[in-house]
Parts: C-alpha cells; sequence; structure tokens
C-alpha cells in the first residue's frame, strides 16, 4: 500500500470518529443503546442515561468508586442526562471550562463551548456554580436555563420554546 493511500485512510479513519461522541470512561459500567441520528446514548448501571450529540468529547468518571458513574468531565458540545434521584449526601456533577452543574436526581442539559455554558432543566432541580473564584450560583427548576460566562451574571430564566427545541434536536429529542 502506497504512502498516500494510507494517510487518506487515516485520515477518513479520524474524520469518522469526529463526527461520533467522544467517550472516554473510568472503570464505570455503561452500554451504548443508541448511536443514530445526531446523538448516542449511554446506559449506565444506577439507572442513569447520557445522550451526547455527536462530536460531543466527554469523560466519565466513578469518583466514590462505587462502580457507577457520577461525573462528567464535558470539554464541547451538547449532553442531555437522566439520573434518577441518588442516595443522600452523594451528587451527580458535569463540569465544564466554566461551571459545574450538580443534582441529586433529574433530567438536564448541558452545552458547552470554548467561551460559554449553557445548563436547562427539564425537570427537577440543578445546582449550577461558576468555576472561577467567584464561585457565583444559582438553582434552575423545570423550564429554566442560565448561561455561565466568564464575568457575566448568572442569570436564570425561562428558555423560550425555540431553543429548547433548538438544543433537544441536536439531541436526538
Amino acid at each position: 500500500m502506497t504512502v498516500f493511500a494510507r494517510s487518506i485512510g487515516v485520515v477518513l479513519f479520524y474524520l469518522f470518529l469526529s463526527e461520533m461522541a467522544v467517550a472516554q470512561t473510568s472503570d464505570v459500567k455503561c452500554q451504548t443503546v443508541s448511536a443514530t441520528g445526531p446523538a448516542q446514548t449511554l446506559r449506565c448501571d444506577g439507572g442513569i442515561t447520557i445522550t451526547a450529540e455527536n462530536g460531543a468529547q466527554y469523560t466519565l468518571s466513578d469518583t466514590n468508586r462505587d462502580g457507577r458513574v457520577d461525573s462528567v468531565e464535558l470539554g464541547s458540545q451538547a449532553i442531555l442526562l437522566e439520573v434518577p434521584k441518588v442516595p443522600k449526601g452523594k451528587r451527580f456533577t458535569v463540569t465544564t471550562p466554566q461551571a459545574i452543574a450538580a443534582v441529586r436526581g433529574t433530567k438536564w442539559a448541558v452545552d458547552t463551548t470554548g467561551q460559554k455554558t449553557s445548563v436547562f432543566v427539564v425537570n427537577g432541580r440543578v445546582a449550577v456554580r461558576r468555576r472561577s473564584a467567584d464561585r457565583q450560583s444559582v438553582i434552575l427548576g423545570p423550564g429554566d436555563g442560565v448561561d455561565v460566562e466568564d464575568t457575566t451574571p448568572l442569570v436564570v430564566k425561562r428558555w423560550p420554546a425555540p431553543r429548547v427545541a433548538a438544543l433537544m434536536a441536536r439531541l436526538g429529542q
């Protein structure tokens, strides 16, 4: 095989990979249940469902070492999470470059770029705080969202239907 043909093969392989959500796991038990359309869906032990937009970069972790995912580090794009109620004193968190969103059980979406993280709650309640030194925080309820940027105050807003629909469409919902 020529060097040129091998190079094209490598480029095509990486282009294919870039279209799929890329998850890294650390000893957590999750299975892909759907990988068609604009997103892929994982079902994890403990009843947790994670739907990731194609191309999303994220890492799943088991921070308390009980064999279940309890933390996601999201580097780019969007994920939708459904987390059943967790025991008192435990939380499920999503960390992005700008924010940390934590719950004890709910359904919510997190979307991040290099400059901004947006969090939207479908049902339940989500605590969102800035990762920077001021650590400002807010609590979101169903239909609420917040945009976390470097210096702007965190303002809880009722998201308009078109914004919700656009985000959910990216997640195959």
